[in-house]
């Protein structure tokens, strides 16, 4: 791995974290001395362009007895190691892609590494082991057809460089979004999505088993361009983001009886929508979304980078508008950011933003010379409620930035374990980049003892609460 080319001296010159990403790349080089190391531009689907470096070569794959070379690629954001790199396969125009769990169809790949990246204890090495692994299990290239019968192990070694985009031919696509429910939520973020302008088609579906004490009549009354109004969950086929804002209702008064509910509503739609929709994000608005999200991935078997809740978003963009509008004279520019569970115990942390950009370089928790402040906007914070229409808009936020490839930050509810050290298989709001292919959450935060107890009784409450639970 030739670190002194001057383009790649260039580049890493610009990394947020010079001295740790060559650290990094040094044990890559040990472990894969044939990885090569170049710099490239980088292009995302809004034809944002880059300076990277990027890591291209072969992983050694053995499949029913045979070795195969499988050709990848992998582009080193400028904020790595604290952030997962985007790998691709590099398929030669002999290959074809299998399109499967851990591949999209236009050769990115997704591993649950990538989701819970979490520097120093992921690496490059061990996300290469974890990619090896996955692919011996299923196999992401195959071979096209071919009278002249040629050797796999041919057509699978190094390929000339490809110069990849990110976004392929999304523009080309229909982007269809359908909103499950509805009551007074499904009509707000139909309204919401609309009013975004980033959809083509939305599918709103509200059928006789879901009782979302709401109804659709005005909007059958009163069309809008591009809404259709449906009662089958087959109208949702196809879409890029599934909304799910129903909430079941009973009489009975216990709060593990009313989750109860919900579970069994979401036990008939759940692994439906995802039949239906395989490539889409699940965004779930039911109560409590936290365990509600869990409920959700487990039903659906997407994988987690799929299935998010609307989390502390709402909280968080509300947030730092107080502090930055009503606290802090002449500020624009402090961000802010609510985590954990939707509750009383929920945590806030700071966002350090770059000198003069609006580009995220770390979190820090909240210290004691800025907890005055924390404190009083969280107090503010407090007579804002949950309203159907201020969700809406939060609905909207969040799906914007995932249609349009937006790589935004949010707080929204995601697979929380390993983050921090949480053990458990809980679902709580994290800080996670939302873009097309769903979430990639952010690396964890050591927090101070109170809110680092918050988080662990979040934890605790919901593992309790899902034992009891009929999934």
């Amino acid at each position: 791995m030739d670190f002194n080319s001057e383009s790649v001296k260039k580049v890493i010159s610009k990394y947020k974290f010079r001295d740790v990403a060559i650290e990094e790349l040094q044990k890559v080089s040990r472990l894969h001395p044939d990885m090569k190391l170049i710099s490239g531009i980088y292009t995302s689907s809004d034809s944002f362009q880059k300076d990277l470096l990027k890591l291209v070569g072969n992983i050694p794959v053995r499949y029913q007895g045979c070795a195969y070379n499988l050709p990848i690629l992998l582009w080193l954001l400028d904020s790595f190691p604290f952030t997962p790199p985007i790998c691709f396969l590099r398929p030669t125009s002999s290959m074809l892609i299998r399109e499967g769990k851990h591949v999209d169809s236009k050769g990115r790949i997704h591993l649950p590494g990538l989701h819970n990246w979490d520097h120093p204890k992921s690496s490059v090495n061990g996300l290469l082991a974890e990619m090896i692994a996955k692919f011996e299990e299923e196999p992401p290239l195959g071979t096209k057809s071919s009278a002249q019968g040629d050797d796999p192990n041919n057509l699978l070694a190094y390929v000339s460089n490809l110069t990849i985009n990110e976004g392929g031919n999304q523009l080309d696509q229909e982007v269809k979004i359908s909103v499950i429910g509805g009551g007074d939520l499904g009509i707000a973020a139909v309204l919401s999505i609309m009013a975004k302008g980033c959809v083509d088609k939305l599918v709103l579906i509200d059928m006789p088993e879901i009782s979302t004490k709401g109804g659709t009549m005005d909007l059958e009354i009163f069309s809008l361009p591009r809404v259709e109004v449906s009662k089958d969950l087959s109208a949702s086929a196809g879409s890029k983001v599934v909304v799910i804002t129903a909430n079941a209702w009973s009489d009975e008064q216990s709060y593990l009886s009313l989750v109860q509910t919900n579970v069994d509503m979401y036990r008939g739609i759940i692994p439906r929508l995802a039949q239906l929709s395989p490539k889409a994000v699940l965004l779930i608005a039911s109560q409590p979304v936290d365990i509600m999200t869990h409920v959700a991935w487990r039903q659906s078997h997407l994988l987690p980078t799929q299935v998010i809740g609307m989390g502390c978003n709402l909280d968080s963009e509300r947030l730092s508008h107080i502090i930055n509008i009503s606290l802090v004279a002449n500020s624009t520019g402090k961000q802010a950011w609510v985590i954990g569970e939707l509750s009383e115990n929920k945590v806030a942390l700071w966002g350090n933003m770059g000198p003069g950009t609006d580009q995220l370089q770390a979190f820090t928790p909240v210290s004691n010379s800025t907890k005055p402040l924390m404190d009083r906007a969280l107090e503010m914070l407090k007579g804002r409620g949950q309203r159907s229409w201020s969700v809406g808009l939060s609905v909207a936020d969040i799906i914007h930035s995932i249609v349009a490839d937006k790589k935004k930050i949010h707080s929204v509810t995601t697979l929380a374990e390993g983050w921090g050290g949480i053990g458990s298989k809980v679902f709580l709001s994290l800080p996670c980049i939302l873009g097309e292919n769903g979430s990639t959450r952010l690396p964890g935060v050591s927090l101070g003892s109170e809110d680092e107890m918050k988080l662990r009784e979040s934890v605790a409450c919901q593992v309790n609460l899902f034992m009891q639970l009929r999934l």
